[in-house]
């Protein structure tokens, strides 16, 4: 009853700011393009110019219903910008228009909503933000960390605000529409990669990470809380499918994360039978990845001689005298090289500096990626970058939401309620945690993962189930896979 009062005053306070704020817009926009058509008539024959008043009008139309619009809008703009496509060269500028004004206008509308509410875990996201800040001006890339800081001051600002507007009171019809998103982007990759050869998503390992930390946990929940046999079947063979492509990847971390998250799940549920279930199904699909995928697909890695042993392609990746980390043995070695060098401040957010480096300026470098090198691992990046002094609420902040995860897991655990929404956000998080362990992205604003990771991160605090004893539910629908169980409403969460 509180989401619903909460929903219907956003929207009543939405509508006053449509009826004002939007039509004054177009207004604006009217008379500006009036005035260029009769003075400058030059600027409206230039693609440059017409694709940017196209983009300015999108963005407006977005705007004009933030709640449900902005945030699939921001979500597909920074995912077609990190992919190998056709125009993603101009959303990786773009992007940042859209960040801007979804943080803008998300602060705007939900500071005018009633009751609006902040916690100690926002305040600590504030507090990275300015230690971002402030290890920016002892970078030798000043302006390159600055900028970077300033993103993640627009992502938290954002995932503080707008976007819990876009789950607060509508999480039943959220949820259903990302589950669906997720389906048309596995089913898209599947054709991009195995159909079409096409590698839409560059390295490998950012396939890896969609469908470990995204697609996999997503879709095992949906099928576990499917009603209705079409629905079960169709989310069935997207998980397989989910599954196959993340074997496809050999992307080890996102093997990983999947299974870390729905491992956790079934030991929740005390389903024990589904986790033996489900680590066949994993094996089975490993053996498969083996039998059918040529050999020379399976060598993008540094090998002598060509791969051929499951054990060699999924543990070692090339690297058997190193051991399973030995990939990563490089990347930590060099980040902690600089770590010890610049201890307390770090060496600029998101920039990195190899050994040496002290005194090279960003001018000397033509590309961005010069001044930074692989990490392998968030939370050693996070903690190059800003230093001991600095890391303290990065690592607070991660502390306190894998805490809440963990609640939500034993909350799961004492009352079998699949159905909370809680869960698979739970399970996605979880997921995420395990695999920014080993790969760096999770402060990485420019990364589409990482801004979906923290727009559920800060919603989750929203959602999360009042402490319950043990409760006894109504079994559901058996499909293959037992009982589970749900509670009268099941598309409500419990407050």
């Amino acid at each position: 009853m509180r989401g619903r009062r909460y929903h219907s005053a956003c929207e009543t306070m939405h509508s006053r700011f449509s009826k004002l704020v939007v039509p004054g817009a177009i207004l604006a926009a009217g008379l500006t393009a009036g005035y260029v058509a009769l003075y400058s008539p030059g600027y409206l024959s230039s693609s440059n110019y017409l694709g940017g008043l196209i983009f300015l009008q999108v963005l407006l139309a977005m705007v004009w219903k933030y709640e449900q619009r902005f945030f699939p809008f921001l979500v597909v703009v920074f995912l077609w910008a990190g992919m190998s496509v056709p125009f993603s060269g101009v959303w990786t500028a773009g992007r940042w228009a859209v960040l801007a004004v979804g943080a803008i206008a998300g602060f705007a509308l939900y500071m005018r909503s009633p009751h609006p509410r902040f916690s100690s875990f926002h305040m600590v996201a504030m507090f990275a933000v300015l230690a971002g800040l402030v290890s920016a001006a002892v970078s030798s890339f000043i302006e390159l960390s600055f900028m970077k800081a300033l993103s993640l001051l627009l992502l938290f600002l954002y995932t503080s605000t707008g976007a819990r507007l876009a789950l607060s009171g509508r999480e039943e019809k959220f949820f259903s529409r990302l589950l669906f998103f997720v389906e048309i982007v596995v089913y898209l990759s599947a054709v991009a990669y195995l159909v079409l050869h096409l590698p839409i998503y560059g390295n490998p390992n950012s396939m890896g990470a969609i469908m470990g930390v995204v697609a996999v946990p997503l879709l095992f929940w949906g099928v576990l809380t499917a009603e209705g046999k079409t629905r079960f079947r169709r989310l069935l063979v997207a998980l397989m499918l989910s599954i196959g492509l993340l074997f496809f990847s050999q992307a080890r971390t996102g093997i990983l994360a999947a299974a870390v998250s729905c491992c956790l799940t079934c030991v929740a549920l005390r389903r024990y039978r589904l986790l033996i279930q489900g680590a066949a199904a994993f094996v089975g699909m490993a053996t498969l990845f083996l039998v059918l995928i040529p050999s020379k697909q399976r060598t993008d890695m540094p090998t002598r001689g060509e791969a051929t042993s499951l054990e060699d392609i999924l543990l070692y990746k090339g690297h058997e005298n190193e051991g399973v980390l030995g990939s990563r043995i490089t990347p930590w070695d060099e980040t902690v090289a600089v770590i010890q060098e610049h201890p307390w401040f770090g060496s600029g957010f998101g920039t990195s500096l190899t050994t040496g480096q002290e005194d090279i300026g960003l001018g000397q470098y033509s590309t961005v990626t010069a001044a930074t090198h692989e990490h392998g691992n968030s939370y050693l990046a996070a903690l190059e970058g800003v230093g001991l002094l600095g890391v303290v609420p990065f690592f607070a902040l991660v502390l306190m939401l894998a805490l809440k995860v963990g609640r939500v897991f034993a909350w799961l655990r004492r009352t079998s309620n699949l159905h909370h929404y809680a869960v698979p956000v739970a399970m996605v998080l979880a997921a995420g945690l395990v695999h920014a362990g080993f790969e760096d992205w999770l402060f990485a604003v420019g990364y589409y993962l990482c801004v979906f990771f923290w727009v559920l991160a800060f919603a989750f605090l929203d959602m999360l189930p009042a402490v319950a004893p043990a409760v006894a539910y109504r079994p559901i629908t058996d499909f293959g896979f037992g009982t589970l169980g749900r509670d009268a409403n099941p598309a409500a969460p419990e407050r």
